[in-house]
């Protein structure tokens, strides 16, 4: 289940490189530097869309890491444009990836601790669904509104996609 779960959330992040490009091609088009959504925000109190990239991509090798046993790889959170966030986005993804299933076997017995509460655990079960899937799916979906919001022409299809129907 574990290894479904986390690359589900790698599918979705890499369905964030598809409204990357988009923002490119919308910049582009209205003339005005791409650079401008990098800080974009929904609201004045809320992190900019660099950051909700960033955390997506944290939540899920995290996870990935603490499920399977390992530590996760350190990456900067200095990425200011688009290009640098593709390669932040598709560097998560090759860890994610090269993490076998069978390494996920004793996911829900792991203790993992989190740095904000010292002397505290959860265990892989509860890490996994109280933290790493809410957050992901938060700061991407906050990621898609920021872009939808500044006029990037991206929908629900772009965040879902690919949907593995079944012949009935």
């Amino acid at each position: 289940m574990y290894f479904d779960v986390v690359s589900q959330c790698t599918k979705n992040l890499a369905n964030l490189l598809t409204c990357l490009d988009r923002a490119g091609q919308h910049a582009a088009a209205k003339k005005f530097d791409v650079a401008v959504l990098m800080s974009s925000r929904l609201a004045p109190d809320m992190q900019d869309f660099t950051y909700q990239v960033q955390s997506a991509c944290n939540y899920i090798k995290a996870a990935a890491a603490w499920l399977s046993g390992q530590t996760p790889p350190k990456h900067e959170d200095n990425e200011r444009t688009i290009d640098e966030l593709r390669a932040r986005i598709k560097k998560t993804i090759a860890f994610v990836e090269s993490v076998p299933a069978e390494q996920y076997a004793n996911a829900s017995e792991q203790k993992i601790r989190l740095s904000w509460a010292p002397g505290k655990f959860l265990s892989g079960q509860d890490y996994f669904l109280q933290m790493t899937i809410p957050n992901t799916y938060f700061h991407i979906a906050t990621a898609y509104a920021i872009l939808r919001h500044n006029g990037v022409d991206i929908g629900k299809q772009d965040y879902l996609r690919p949907i593995n129907f079944i012949k009935g």
